[in-house]
């Protein structure tokens, strides 16, 4: 597979304005940060080139847009060196809280130390373990869960659709709150159909399953972004209290893309402005632990 090429970032004052009043005390909720290479090595073959997404680039971004908070997501550029990411919310402060991504080792001790700068989840890469035997996966995440429960954590899940739907059983039981990206990732070309994304809003509403509302352009691959409205306004129908957006800042590869039309999707996925503040600022307040 060819390594993307990570394009430049647009300037935040080129935005898109928001349509709408975006909420006092909102969160981006999916965003990543990336700082030069002599500082934050990545692993040994990314999938993509060095995105242009430091902390400043983020901030003006987010002073744009209105966007109060942000939670940093820990990218795969850098594997479990949470270095970058560790380093950015300390530099935030009460701004941001972080989603580490940990090897196998790590000890409650360095867990701890992660939770007073800041992180309050861990991401589970389950791109990187699609090929497990459904008993491996399952044990990994409760291994994970256990690990942090003590800590309030929250699992996030970045993994392709098709392991979300074998997961579905295992979901409905799953005694943690957890956070699926990108509305599941439920993509047609991995076969996935309308009925797998509703056994899964079902399993969710019934259990402690939370979705994010973000990657659009990596859900519709096509461009066609009308046919997401009926399912974005089916997760907020069916989990008001627990869905979250999040814009995947800095669009990893194309730098160019305009955040602003991102969070203006929000104004065909959820028209009523009590329940878009309900998405933007109650619920990631509470899932990360921070009253605005």
């Amino acid at each position: 597979m060819s390594k993307e090429i990570s394009t430049p970032m647009r300037a935040a004052t080129t935005l898109a304005k928001p349509v709408f009043d975006v909420p006092p005390g909102s969160w981006d909720s999916h965003v990543h940060v990336f700082e030069p290479e002599s500082q934050y090595p990545s692993v040994a073959d990314p999938h993509y080139t060095l995105p242009d997404g430091p902390l400043d680039k983020l901030n003006a971004m987010a002073d744009e847009l209105g966007i109060a908070h942000y939670a940093i997501v820990q990218p795969s550029f850098y594997g479990t060196d949470n270095r970058c990411m560790l380093d950015a919310l300390d530099r935030a402060g009460a701004r941001a809280r972080g989603v580490a991504m940990v090897h196998d080792g790590i000890t409650p001790d360095e867990l701890q130390a992660m939770h007073q700068r800041g992180v309050r989840a861990l991401r589970l890469d389950m791109f990187l373990r699609r090929e497990w035997p459904l008993a491996d996966k399952i044990a990994y995440i409760e291994k994970c869960v256990k690990m942090t429960r003590e800590l309030g954590w929250h699992i996030q899940f970045y993994t392709p659709g098709y392991v979300v739907r074998e997961l579905i059983p295992f979901f409905a039981h799953l005694d943690a709150d957890f956070v699926i990206d990108h509305m599941g990732y439920m993509l047609e070309s991995d076969g996935l159909t309308r009925q797998d994304f509703d056994n899964l809003l079902r399993t969710l509403q019934q259990g402690k399953g939370w979705l994010k509302l973000s990657g659009p352009y990596r859900v519709a691959k096509d461009g066609n972004y009308a046919r997401l409205i009926p399912l974005a306004r089916a997760i907020v129908a069916e989990l008001p209290g627990r869905v979250v957006w999040g814009s995947d800042w800095p669009h990893i590869p194309n730098g160019a893309r305009d955040t602003g039309d991102l969070i203006n999707m929000l104004a065909d996925w959820i028209p009523d402005a009590t329940v878009r503040k309900q998405v933007l600022a109650d619920n990631p307040s509470r899932l990360y632990g921070l009253t605005t």
